[in-house]
């Protein structure tokens, strides 16, 4: 983990922990890494409730009540999923807020329509309406889940919480 990445998450804590709000994330291409960046923080356990690593289609369905109808018509891979997998993480938690993220870190699973590297991160606060942003994040596997992170991270300390 970089030391960009654990500095946005010590900022992410104090912002939740001044407004005594709670984390919940779902991942899946990240395998768990906004998750750990967050618990690199000492005394996290105040402001992260859990995290979902739902990495297989089952275990977003089981774990995430991601409808299998939307796995099949959409894909793993899409705004309708990311968005169904951050009202899982709240509804699945005591957070007050989630993040989800889905994507293609690749080398491999690409495809024209979904090339290596896109990424789908859905935010949603208790009271209000999911919302969901595609990127397109260059470089290899692990520059593609760095930045997916970084970028979740961000949009979670810039957002209205």
């Amino acid at each position: 983990m970089n030391k960009e990445i654990i500095q946005l998450a010590q900022q992410l804590g104090r912002l939740l922990k001044e407004k005594d709000l709670k984390i919940a994330t779902a991942e899946s291409c990240t395998g768990g890494g906004i998750a750990q960046a967050i618990t690199e923080v000492s005394g996290s356990s105040v402001w992260f409730d859990r995290g979902f690593v739902t990495y297989s289609n089952l275990a977003k369905i089981q774990m995430l009540q991601v409808k299998q109808e939307s796995l099949d018509e959409y894909g793993a891979v899409s705004e309708k999923v990311a968005i169904e997998m951050v009202n899982g993480a709240l509804i699945n938690s005591v957070a007050d807020i989630a993040v989800s993220v889905t994507g293609i870190a690749g080398p491999t699973g690409g495809t024209e329509l979904k090339p290596v590297g896109v990424v789908y991160i859905a935010w949603k606060k208790n009271g209000t309406a999911a919302r969901c942003e595609k990127h397109f994040f260059l470089g290899g596997r692990g520059q593609i889940r760095l930045q997916a992170v970084s970028y979740a991270l961000n949009h979670c300390l810039y957002s209205d919480l």
